[in-house]
């Protein structure tokens, strides 16, 4: 505590003579005053004699049967009320408020939004009392630094840290339209000459099918050739954008699982290709001692675990 703080709180009053002096203020009678604090009227009085003597000024008079406050006894009066109410809002408000259930996570925005949000109303349902926060960014944040309980990291499968969700795997996806009809449908891969490149905005020198590398590979495509390309900062956008029908995007799985099973996205070509990239769950320290991070971890892997299952 600061020096200057000390010396202010050593020139108040006790609190249990303030507590005297107000009953005995309200009632203007210390025999009131005493059977509402289970004292004796010599108690109260020589109370707030101290009080008195403790401020250097009367604060009653005391008049035959009966008492009247002084003008410093009024001032004091209405401070002490005050006072005292918040003293009681405060203690009221701080026994009543429930302590904050929270689980901090970070992930990427892609994992947030295509895999975690869809899925996160069947955690808050069986834990309403549970507050949850999302972090979704690129930036790959300190997670002690942050307060946040746990991240789910997108990493190469040999640097992955902690519990495994799922490894990554690629594959063209596009709207059924580009596949079913227009003047040039996708039908096989020579086909995406005369289509729209989906992607996100790589750093300058990285080529912009990067993303593609690992299924050209296995297809035996030595290079991608489409008619022009869209950039976007976010892959979340690229996808959008592929749902509106506007071009063929590098489809990240498990992530746009769903897309799949909905026919809102189709793979014409088949085949996909693992990126050797996967989702592993990091925890921080201060996520040992919430109970409420570790059943989010446990959900975590029973949805991942049935989503993998659903695919197969």
């Amino acid at each position: 505590m600061h020096p200057e703080n000390a010396k202010s709180l050593a020139a108040l009053p006790p609190l249990e003579l303030l507590r005297s002096f107000e009953a005995a203020a309200r009632t203007l009678s210390f025999t009131q005053a005493a059977a509402e604090l289970f004292l004796t009227q010599s108690a109260v009085s020589r109370q707030i004699q101290q009080l008195e003597a403790a401020i250097g000024v009367p604060l009653f008079e005391r008049r035959h049967r009966a008492l009247a406050l002084t003008e410093a006894g009024a001032v004091l009066q209405r401070a002490v009320v005050d006072s005292l109410e918040r003293l009681r809002d405060a203690t009221a408000h701080v026994r009543a408020a429930p302590a904050l259930r929270q689980v901090a996570i970070t992930s990427t925005p892609g994992f947030a939004s295509f895999w975690l949000i869809p899925r996160l109303a069947h955690f808050t349902a069986a834990h309403p009392e549970v507050d949850v926060r999302v972090s979704a960014t690129l930036d790959v944040l300190d997670l002690e630094r942050n307060r946040l309980d746990l991240a789910v990291r997108f990493v190469p499968t040999n640097r992955g840290i902690g519990a495994a969700l799922f490894e990554e795997s690629v594959v063209p996806l596009c709207a059924p339209q580009l596949v079913e009809g227009g003047a040039h449908p996708l039908r096989q891969p020579a086909d995406l000459v005369h289509h729209t490149l989906l992607t996100i905005d790589l750093p300058q020198g990285q080529a912009l099918d990067l993303d593609w590398e690992p299924w050209l590979t296995i297809m035996g495509m030595p290079e991608l050739r489409m008619k022009n390309a869209v950039r976007y900062t976010l892959y979340t956008d690229a996808v959008n954008a592929a749902l509106a029908g506007q071009g063929v995007v590098i489809g990240r799985l498990p992530l746009l699982q769903e897309f799949l099973q909905q026919g809102r996205l189709v793979a014409p070509f088949g085949q996909s290709a693992s990126t050797r990239r996967g989702y592993y769950i990091e925890t921080a320290r201060r996520a040992t001692q919430n109970a409420d991070a570790q059943d989010f971890v446990r959900w975590l892997r029973a949805e991942a675990d049935a989503a993998l299952r659903a695919a197969a």
